[in-house]
């Protein structure tokens, strides 16, 4: 063994019991490295992505109804405030009437169904007499119009004697699927519609 080693030696041995720090020494090392690892610990949890909450959804607007669920119809004659009206679909002559102000003193109503629902565009003349026709339109009332089976919308169909809104749409579908009608007998094959019914039907359609 070279000298030089062999002094090496003989000096850590004898530094030997200065290293050692005992045990006080070594519980304080452990309690030193316990709260460093507590610490770090401690910044790790703090800077842990924290969770947003999501926005709450943007309620739905209610869409504006379309104007298809609206009809427009000029109500004339003795009426309190004549002029045109936008009602809601569905409406009743009686409701364009109420909505006009109703009808001056000493007019009357008989002319008109009161429970008939109105048709977009259509004029209702107060106070005329049956069967006559108001400036500017072929009739005074719809009901009393001579329909054509192949142009005539399903509202329009229901204003037949005895028609109603199931029988209107059966009418339009087989127009539909058999390319339109070439006869007004040809609304025998509806089903609904029976001999009577017919004889009530056929004096106000054409084709």
């Amino acid at each position: 063994m070279p000298p030089s080693f062999q002094a090496f030696r003989t000096a850590l041995a004898s530094q030997a019991p200065a290293l050692d720090p005992g045990k006080p020494g070594l519980r304080v090392l452990l309690a030193v490295g316990a709260l460093a690892v507590a610490v770090a610990a401690f910044f790790v949890w703090r800077s842990r992505p924290t969770p947003e909450p999501l926005p709450p959804p943007a309620p739905i607007s209610s869409s504006t109804p379309s104007s298809a669920s609206k009809v427009t119809v000029h109500v004339a004659g003795k009426i309190r405030k004549p002029g045109v009206y936008l009602l809601p679909s569905g409406a009743r002559v009686a409701d364009a009437v109420t909505a006009a102000g109703g009808v001056t003193r000493g007019a009357s109503t008989g002319s008109l169904n009161l429970a008939r629902r109105l048709i977009d565009g259509e004029q209702i003349m107060v106070g005329a007499r049956a069967g006559s026709a108001a400036p500017g339109s072929s009739a005074a009332d719809p009901a009393t119009a001579v329909l054509d089976l192949n142009s005539a919308t399903a509202d329009q169909l229901e204003q037949l004697p005895g028609v109603g809104e199931v029988l209107a749409t059966r009418i339009t579908e087989f127009r539909d699927t058999h390319g339109g009608f070439s006869s007004v007998e040809q609304l025998r094959e509806v089903s609904g519609i029976g001999p009577r019914k017919f004889d009530e039907i056929k004096p106000k359609v054409r084709v």
